[in-house]
This record gives C-alpha cells, sequence and structure tokens, in this order.
C-alpha cells in the first residue's frame, strides 16, 4: 500500500495541544489522523457526537427571566451576602 501526502490547516495553538495529547498517548499526529480516518471509513460516519445542543424551553425562559431581571434589578430577590442567601434558602 502506498502513502500519499495530506496537507491540514490548523490553529498553531490546538496543533501544539494536538502534538501534546498525542505524544502523551505515544502517537504522532499522522498516527492520530489515521486512527480518526480508519474510524470513520468503518463505521461510515465520523466516530464522535458532532451536535449543536440547543438549550430545551426551560432553559431558554431560565435565560430570558436572567434577561429582564438584568434589565430591571427590582425583579427577584437580592441579598447583602451568601450566607444570608443561604439562610433564606434553606428556610
Amino acid at each position: 500500500m502506498s502513502n500519499i501526502n495530506i496537507t491540514i490547516r490548523m490553529d498553531k495553538e490546538l496543533k501544539a495541544q494536538a502534538d501534546t495529547l498525542f505524544n502523551e498517548l505515544g502517537l504522532s499526529m499522522s498516527t492520530a489522523f489515521n486512527i480518526f480516518v480508519r474510524q470513520a471509513v468503518r463505521e461510515q460516519s465520523i466516530p464522535f457526537i458532532i451536535a449543536n445542543h440547543q438549550p430545551n424551553a426551560e432553559t431558554l425562559a431560565a435565560i430570558e427571566e436572567v434577561k429582564r431581571m438584568k434589565a430591571d434589578p427590582s425583579i427577584g430577590k437580592s441579598y447583602s451576602s451568601a450566607s444570608q442567601m443561604m439562610e433564606d434558602l434553606l428556610k
């Protein structure tokens, strides 16, 4: 089986981090990419989950509530100390 060269562009800092990780695992960058490609071909998919996690309705509502509270500090409770807040929460 003959080999070919492939050029990949990536952020300099990301490459340094990857080099460090792969070296710790006893791998070269080339070996790590070959492992990735072989697994992708074997599984006929990217061998890990690529997801764009969207907040659910409850989280979106909480985000909106915080935005309203930041715009109008009179909404909600405020505390002068963490211990005061904890006391109120534990009632």
